[in-house]
């Protein structure tokens, strides 16, 4: 028995110390906090989550999610495949590494960004003609949200669309095969798990986002996030001091939905691409 390999996993304490403290507590106190009312135990946090103006801003983050992965879904994947087969070495290089940037550009900073463009004073939209407000609504949301959102699914298509061999498409050239037959038998299925995967990737992403949406619209759009904020300022109902630990671990559960569906889809997709 090999004794140094039998103790390896004591260099792993550390990391597992550091998680159970960072990770592990705050997950313990949210549960915790969830089930309790007043100091006893009660699922009327949880009840009073799902109802009313809580419940429609569940409803208003799912459908502003959804909303936005299904459009950066399929704006990204279109600029990915562009990207891709564009023979310009340096338009690929410089759109990937601009979609790593503005991938993770939000908050505050894209709240401004927007609103100094497009807002009731903005630059452009005295230009264009903009109605006044129509930037603080939800469709308003749903733009500036896809200003990070299609980054990231160009980070996401852009190597499973290079993981197409052009074995395949020569293999169903020479069987008779259209473009039109070569995508929809052979190409699309195999892209199908990576374009899932960043639905589902580009869901999570606009569902916990709360800066950007705070500062841009406030509580014109209910959000689930904003409607968490309120309630750890004191906007809560008397006997309901834990509602936003209730409505924390309600995103909680749609998260871990959100991840059960990723990490199959991207383990199916490694298999045909690597």
């Amino acid at each position: 028995m090999n004794r140094s390999g039998s103790k390896g996993w004591l260099g792993a304490l550390p990391l597992l110390a550091f998680f159970a403290l960072v990770f592990g507590v705050p997950a313990i106190a949210l549960v915790a906090g969830a089930f309790t009312v007043q100091g006893r135990p009660s699922l009327a946090n949880l009840s009073q989550s799902l109802q009313g103006g809580y419940l429609v801003a569940m409803i208003g983050s799912v459908k502003l999610s959804a909303v936005v992965a299904l459009l950066g879904a399929v704006l990204g994947t279109f600029l990915a495949y562009a990207v891709v087969t564009s023979r310009l070495t340096f338009l690929r290089e410089a759109v990937l590494t601009a979609s790593g940037v503005l991938a993770n550009f939000g908050g505050v900073p894209l709240a401004f960004f927007w609103i100094a463009t497009l807002g009731n004073s903005g630059v452009v939209s005295g230009l264009v003609g903009l109605p006044s407000g129509s930037l603080y609504t939800f469709w308003g949301l749903v733009v500036t949200y896809l200003y990070f959102s299609i980054p990231l699914m160009v980070l996401v298509m852009a190597p499973a669309l290079d993981g197409l061999r052009p074995q395949w498409r020569e293999a169903a050239a020479n069987n008779g095969a259209t473009s039109w037959h070569y995508w929809r038998f052979v190409a699309l299925p195999v892209l199908t798990p990576s374009m899932l995967g960043g639905v589902v990737l580009l869901f999570g992403s606009a569902f916990s986002a709360y800066a950007t949406a705070n500062a841009m619209v406030g509580t014109v759009v209910p959000l689930v996030t904003l409607k968490i904020a309120s309630a750890l300022t004191g906007d809560v109902l008397i006997g309901y001091e834990n509602i936003a630990l209730a409505l924390s671990l309600d995103m909680v559960v749609v998260a871990g939905l959100v991840m059960a569906i990723y990490l199959p889809l991207q383990k199916r997709s490694s298999r045909w691409l690597h």
